[in-house]
C-alpha cells in the first residue's frame, strides 16, 4: 500500500497532531507499507489529508491539491479527511467552515472524537462515510515506569501540560488553582506544576511552572506528580490528557469537549462549579484510581492500528467508493505531463 499523508512532521514539542503523525508514520512502515508526505506520485493508494490550510507549517498540501490529482493523475485513489479541530476549541471564527469545504474532496472522514463528529454533522459537513479514531500516547515514552503513587500523606501534586497558549485551554481554572493555593489550608493538602506555555502576561504565584517539554523529559515531570488535571475546553480530541494518563496519573477531567469521552473510568469529572469538589473527591478515592490506570487504553499503538484497519477497509471497497464518487478519468496526456513534472530537477 502506498500511503500519502499531508503533514509536513516537526522535531520536538509540536502539539498533538504532529506527534499522532510520527506515530502513524512508524506504525504503517512496520507493516511494510509506504509512506510518503506528498502527491508526486501517480500510483497513490490512499491519501490522508490532515490540514488543508496552507497557511501551517504543518500542511503538506490541501484540498485543491488532492481534486488537480483527482481529475488530472490519478481518480483511483482513495481520500481519507482527518478532522481534530474547530473554532469552538480556540474561540476563532472560519476554521469549520474552511475544514467543511476540504472536506469535498474526501470518500471518507475521520473524526477525533464523538464530540468532534457530531459537532461537523450539525453544522451541515457533507462526508459520505466516517469514523471515530481516539488519540493516543506512545506508552514507550509515557508509561508509568518510575512512577511513585501518592502514599496518603503530604500535598496531592496536580500536574498539566499545554503546548498552546490559548486560554480556553483551561487558564480560568488554572489560575483559579493557582490562587487556592494561596492559603495554608490548601497548599497543605495540594501543590500543581503546569509545563508549557503560557498565555501572554499571564504569571502563576503559587504554581511550580516549567518550560515547554518533549518526550522522555516530559513524560519524567510528568510522573514526579500524582494526579492529571486538565481544564481544556472545547478539546476535539486532546493528547495531553493521554500522555498523563498513560504515565500511570489518575485524571481529574472537565466535563467539555472529548474530555468525557477520553477520560470516563479512569477518572474525576468536574464542571466550573464543581472544581473544588473533584479535588477533595480525589484526595478521598486516589487509591481507588490509581490501581485503574495500567488499563487505561488511549494508546499511539492503538490508534495507528485503527488507521490502518480502517485503510485496509477502503482499499478492499476502492472499485465502488470510485464508482460512488463518479470522477472522469485523467487523460493520457495529464498522466504523462505529470510524470515528465515529476522527472524535472527541483
Amino acid at each position: 500500500m502506498k500511503i500519502s499523508i499531508g503533514m509536513n512532521l516537526q522535531p520536538g514539542p509540536w502539539g498533538g497532531g504532529n506527534q499522532f503523525g510520527h506515530a502513524l508514520v512508524d506504525h504503517l512502515r512496520a507493516l511494510g507499507h509506504t509512506v510518503v508526505f506528498d502527491l508526486n506520485a501517480a500510483d497513490l493508494d490512499i491519501i490522508l489529508l490532515t490540514e488543508p490550510r496552507a497557511t501551517l507549517k504543518i500542511s503538506a498540501y490541501n484540498d485543491q491539491d488532492i481534486l488537480h490529482y483527482l481529475h488530472k493523475v490519478n481518480a483511483d485513489v482513495v481520500v481519507v479527511h482527518r478532522i481534530n479541530e474547530c473554532d469552538e476549541r480556540k474561540g476563532t471564527t472560519g476554521v469549520n467552515a474552511r475544514l467543511i469545504e476540504a472536506n469535498r474532496c474526501a470518500d471518507h472522514t475521520v473524526f477525533v472524537s464523538s464530540w468532534l463528529r457530531d459537532l461537523f454533522l450539525a453544522q451541515g459537513i457533507g462526508s459520505r462515510a466516517t469514523s471515530v479514531i481516539l488519540n493516543g500516547s506512545d506508552r514507550a515514552i509515557f508509561n508509568a515506569d518510575g512512577y511513585r503513587p501518592w502514599e496518603g500523606s503530604g500535598p496531592l501534586r496536580l500536574v498539566t501540560h499545554h503546548w498552546g497558549a490559548n486560554w480556553l485551554k483551561g487558564f480560568d481554572i488554572y489560575q483559579r488553582l493557582d490562587e487556592m493555593l494561596g492559603t495554608d489550608a490548601v497548599r497543605e493538602r495540594f501543590a500543581f506544576t503546569y509545563i508549557g506555555n503560557l498565555p501572554d502576561g499571564f504569571t502563576f504565584h503559587n504554581t511550580t511552572y516549567l518550560p515547554p517539554k518533549h518526550g522522555p523529559e516530559l513524560a519524567a515531570a510528568l510522573r514526579d506528580n500524582h494526579v492529571y488535571l486538565t481544564a481544556s475546553q472545547n478539546e476535539p480530541g486532546g493528547n495531553h490528557q493521554n500522555e498523563g494518563a498513560c504515565c500511570g496519573l489518575p485524571l481529574i477531567y472537565r466535563e467539555s469537549g472529548c474530555m468525557p469521552e477520553y477520560c470516563a473510568g479512569f477518572g474525576i469529572s468536574y464542571t466550573a462549579e464543581t472544581f473544588e469538589e473533584a479535588l477533595d473527591e480525589m484526595a478521598a478515592t486516589y487509591a481507588t484510581w490509581a490501581v485503574r490506570m495500567p488499563d487505561y487504553p488511549r494508546t499511539a499503538d492503538r490508534t495507528a492500528a485503527g488507521y490502518a484497519a480502517l485503510f485496509d477497509d477502503l482499499l478492499a471497497r476502492r472499485e465502488a467508493i470510485v464508482a460512488a464518487r463518479g470522477l472522469p478519468r485523467p487523460s493520457w496526456w495529464d498522466r504523462t505531463r505529470h510524470q515528465i513534472k515529476r522527472a524535472l530537477p527541483r
